[in-house]
């Protein structure tokens, strides 16, 4: 039997508007994609390092990437294109010293840091008494917070880029809360020009709330109350406030929407941070213009760029004096 079309005129549809897959929805570009190996023979440590790396830069990278031996820069960068990577972070070492290369596929640029210090995620959740890391933790990428770096320096202005293109960009108006759980915070030191690297974990306290209250809200257990004569010594026993963390004024927010079973939308929140590692002391030690090549835009121990030139125009003045006399 034969259906007829309804033409009856309904309310206003809105139209469905299909997320593009690889496209970050904020800027329009092609989502930030990056792919961690190393160069080289490496301890364990820097081993370890690279796979921590790999950890931070989820979801949007290569955790299970193997590598040879017999690998060159010319073999992942014939892979970028297909994949959709965008950077490379290289971990390589010397006599002296590891470092860490962030470039941009396919042309540049490349930024060299000297690793100075570093700690691995494990040796900073053996330092903490509660580690924290949630299995849904690295389910969404980790916000950037760079602070220190606005000196109007060519070279600091170019970290700045790189490392806020490395990770998705975020709208403010739309972004969901629950997907905020992690941050990268670089610092930058003027005085001893090293950048200070730290990942932390984000979570949201009620303002006023026991702690004994707040573990009875997120667990679904019931509570022990043999010991107890009435409901309300349980609530009481603790306090109303939390005695072991006291509420920092500066480090509240008013929640926009629900968060948990605990956090409620128009109610104030304690932010608390907690490192998860890796933990790593950088100093920038040249920017390259192409991909580990090309000219050099900084140099930490002098632009050897600017002292050609420089050379060659005292040879230039050097040799019209020679001919006036």
């Amino acid at each position: 039997m034969a259906r007829f079309r309804n033409n009856k005129k309904g309310g206003f549809v809105k139209p469905v508007v299909k997320k593009q897959k690889g496209v970050d929805h904020v800027t329009g570009e092609k989502m930030p994609k990056s792919i961690v190996f190393t160069r080289g023979k490496l301890p364990g440590s820097l081993k370890q390092l690279k796979m921590d790396l790999r950890k931070l830069m989820l979801p949007h990278t290569a955790v299970d990437l193997k590598e040879k031996r017999r690998n060159n820069l010319k073999d992942f960068l014939n892979v970028a294109g297909p994949l959709g990577v965008t950077h490379f972070l290289i971990l390589s070492k010397t006599k002296t010293s590891p470092y860490l290369k962030v470039a941009r596929t396919p042309q540049g640029p490349t930024l060299s840091f000297k690793i100075h210090e570093y700690s691995l995620a494990v040796d900073v959740a053996q330092s903490q008494l509660r580690p924290r890391c949630p299995q849904d933790l690295f389910k969404n990428s980790p916000l950037i917070v760079l602070s220190g770096f606005g000196s109007g320096e060519q070279h600091l202005k170019l970290t700045t880029i790189m490392f806020q293109n490395i990770f998705p960009a975020i709208d403010v108006n739309t972004v969901k809360l629950s997907s905020c759980q992690r941050i990268v915070l670089l610092n930058y030191n003027k005085d001893t020009k090293l950048i200070d690297f730290r990942h932390y974990s984000i979570r949201l306290q009620p303002v006023g709330v026991s702690k004994r209250i707040r573990k009875f809200v997120q667990s679904h257990q019931v509570p022990d109350l043999k010991n107890l004569q009435d409901v309300s010594d349980f609530i009481t026993k603790a306090g109303y406030g939390s005695e072991s963390e006291a509420d920092d004024e500066a480090a509240t927010v008013t929640l926009a929407s629900d968060l948990g079973r605990v956090n409620k939308a128009s109610s104030k929140s304690a932010v608390k941070l907690q490192e998860i590692g890796p933990r790593m002391t950088l100093q920038l030690i040249k920017i390259e213009e192409g991909l580990c090549s090309g000219g050099v835009i900084f140099n930490s121990y002098g632009n050897e760029d600017e002292k050609k030139k420089k050379a060659k125009e005292e040879d230039k003045m050097n040799e019209g004096d020679t001919e006036v006399d």
